[in-house]
C-alpha cells in the first residue's frame, strides 16, 4: 500500500494494544498512523472528528461494548474485530462475513485479517455494520455470557490448544493477562483479566479466593488455618499453596458447604 494509512484502535488492555501496534508495524514495514481508545465515549469522539481507513476493535472496553459505538455512530469504515470470545460470537462473525481475530493476537492470523482488508476492503467488497448486524452480534454475546465457559482457546507457538475449564485447578492474575494451571500442573496464558475470567466460570466450581487467584473446588487437596483469619489451600498435583484473603475467607467457608 502506497497510501499512508490512518487506523483507529479500540482496545482497553495495554499489552494487547502494544501487540496490535507491533503487528501493524511488522505487516506494513513501517509505523502506521493511528488513534487509540480504551473506552466507548472516547471511541465515539474519535469517529466523530476523524477519518480512518479501517478500525481494529476489541468488544469489551473500559466503559462498555464497542458495539455501542457502531450502533449509535454512522460507521462507514471496515472493522476487524479482535477479541478472546469464541463459540457464539465467532459463529456470528463468520456468518455475517466480518473479519475476526481471536486473542492472543497471533501474527499469522493477524496477517490473514489484514490481507483480507487489502483484497476485499479496498475493493469495497466488505460487510459494513448496520443496526441489524449489531443486534445479531449483541444477541450472540448475550447468549455466550449466559452460559458459563466450557473451555478457553489457548494459542501456543505450535498451534491452538483447547483448555477445558474442568481441567483448570487455579487461575492466577499476571498483569492484564492470567495464568491458568491445569490438572497436570502445566501453565497456560489467557489474555483476559482475572475479573473477566471470574465472570465466565461457574460459581459452583470456581471461587475467587483473593484479588488475584481463583480456585477450582475439584482440585482442592487440603485446607489449613492461617493467621488473620486466612486459609492456606493445597492443590492436588502441585506443591504450590494459595491463600484466601481475610475479606474472602468467611464467604469461602460458606461456599465450601453449599
Amino acid at each position: 500500500m502506497n497510501k499512508k494509512l490512518n487506523i483507529l484502535i479500540l482496545e482497553d488492555e495495554v499489552p494487547a494494544y502494544e501487540k496490535l501496534v507491533a503487528h501493524l508495524t511488522d505487516y506494513f514495514n513501517e509505523e502506521v498512523s493511528h488513534d487509540w481508545s480504551r473506552s466507548v465515549s472516547e471511541g465515539k469522539a474519535f469517529l466523530e472528528n476523524n477519518t480512518y481507513d479501517f478500525i481494529l476493535s476489541d468488544i469489551q472496553l473500559l466503559d462498555g461494548l464497542s458495539f455501542d459505538i457502531f450502533d449509535k455512530t454512522d460507521t462507514k469504515y471496515p472493522i476487524i474485530f479482535c477479541s478472546a470470545h469464541d463459540e457464539y460470537l465467532l459463529d456470528a462473525f463468520n456468518t455475517n462475513g466480518i473479519a475476526y481475530i481471536l486473542k492472543p493476537y497471533a501474527k499469522k492470523e493477524f496477517s490473514a485479517a489484514l490481507k483480507k482488508y487489502e483484497i476485499l476492503f479496498r475493493q469495497g467488497n466488505y460487510t459494513s455494520l448496520n443496526s441489524s448486524i449489531v443486534d445479531t452480534l449483541k444477541q450472540a454475546l448475550s447468549e455466550e455470557q449466559n452460559s458459563y465457559r466450557n473451555r478457553f482457546v489457548i494459542k501456543k507457538s505450535d498451534g491452538i490448544k483447547l483448555l477445558k475449564t474442568s481441567d483448570i485447578s487455579v487461575v492466577m492474575a499476571s498483569g492484564d493477562f492470567c495464568i491458568a494451571i491445569d490438572h497436570k500442573n502445566k501453565k497456560h496464558t489467557i489474555s483476559e483479566s482475572i475479573g473477566r475470567i471470574d465472570e465466565q466460570l461457574s460459581p459452583k466450581k470456581f471461587f475467587r479466593i483473593n484479588r488475584s487467584q481463583i480456585v477450582n473446588i475439584d482440585y482442592i487437596d487440603k485446607i489449613e488455618n492461617h493467621f488473620k483469619n486466612r486459609l492456606v489451600i493445597s492443590i492436588k498435583g502441585s506443591n504450590e499453596k494459595i491463600m484466601t484473603s481475610t475479606r474472602r475467607t468467611t464467604e469461602f467457608r460458606t461456599w465450601l458447604e453449599a
